[in-house]
């Protein structure tokens, strides 16, 4: 098997795993939504650490500790990413399944944008195509919800702002998520033994089961990253870019099928322009790819 086909089957599996979260979150009832997050918190940190050291990768993580400016830039990242995850968990433990696939559908075009707005990218005319097609769907989904979708959007720009952070700090993901989840830890320390104090919390007092479920929430953050990770460094971004369609795609299906989330037609409107806005991006995307390399084919060395 070539390494660029072994890569693509990991990307696949890692998205194919984040397409199975709405799945495992609600198993974790009766724990709300922030106290799953603090444990996802606490025991993601334990298994990266534990990572780190398997293979043998310490020294780089005492190397992005020392220095200041990526450190501060991963502590934001952080916050930004707590902020997804506690949203994310919220929202499929609510019934808003759906909404949270919306979110993720809407990404790569709030990417973009942060890209323009930031960075000082200019946007090809077809990527203002998507990114129209993209505001036009929020408008109707507000219209039709009678308030805008703010889970998606939530989602959409804390994840995109996530990215755009860890890719200025240049830090390995493994590396990256043991900073952010060590900074975090604190927090989501006290919150765990304030409401075991207060009898709030559900970690002791719902059975070994659930406990066991809580803790896993680390190994369940860690594996489809590791996947993910072990892809980006064997296949094109462009490759990666369209397999990052499966998860929320098997998310939207989940919430109309599995749990039987109402889709009316007006809802179905917004969903259909973000999917065209998304069809062009993409075929955008890999025709500016595959024009960049035969670009760099012609060019004399």
């Amino acid at each position: 098997m070539t390494s660029t086909r072994r890569g693509t089957l990991y990307g696949a599996g890692a998205y194919l795993l984040w397409g199975l979260f709405p799945l495992y979150w609600p198993l974790l009832a009766p724990a709300g939504a922030l106290e799953v997050l603090a444990h996802r918190i606490l025991w993601s940190l334990v298994v990266v650490v534990v990572l780190l050291g398997v293979i043998r990768r310490l020294p780089q993580l005492r190397a992005a500790v020392r220095d200041r400016r990526r450190l501060a830039q991963i502590s934001l990242a952080a916050v930004v990413i707590a902020v997804n995850w506690g949203t994310y968990i919220y929202g499929v433990t609510n019934d808003r399944v759906v909404e949270t696939s919306l979110g993720y559908f809407v990404n790569p075009i709030v990417t973009v944008l942060l890209g323009v707005l930031v960075l000082g990218e200019r946007l090809r005319p077809v990527q203002w195509v998507a990114m129209g097609a993209a505001f036009v769907a929020v408008v109707v989904l507000t219209v039709e919800n009678g308030s805008p979708p703010w889970i998606a959007l939530v989602l959409a720009f804390s994840f995109g702002t996530y990215g755009l952070l860890k890719k200025t700090a240049g830090v390995g993901a493994v590396e990256g998520l043991a900073i952010e989840t060590a900074v975090l830890f604190p927090v989501a320390a006290a919150y765990v033994v304030a409401i075991g104090i207060t009898g709030q919390g559900t970690f002791t007092s719902e059975g070994g089961g659930h406990a066991v479920l809580l803790a896993l929430a680390g190994v369940v953050t860690a594996v489809p990253l590791l996947l993910f990770g072990a892809a980006a460094s064997r296949v094109p971004l462009t490759t990666l870019g369209v397999l990052q369609y499966l998860a929320p795609t098997m998310q939207f299906l989940l919430g109309v099928t599995l749990f039987g989330e109402p889709l009316p037609i007006a809802k179905l409107l917004g969903f259909v322009l973000v999917w065209i806005g998304l069809a062009l991006f993409t075929v955008d995307l890999v025709r500016h790819h595959r024009r960049q390399l035969r670009l760099a084919v012609t060019v004399p060395a």
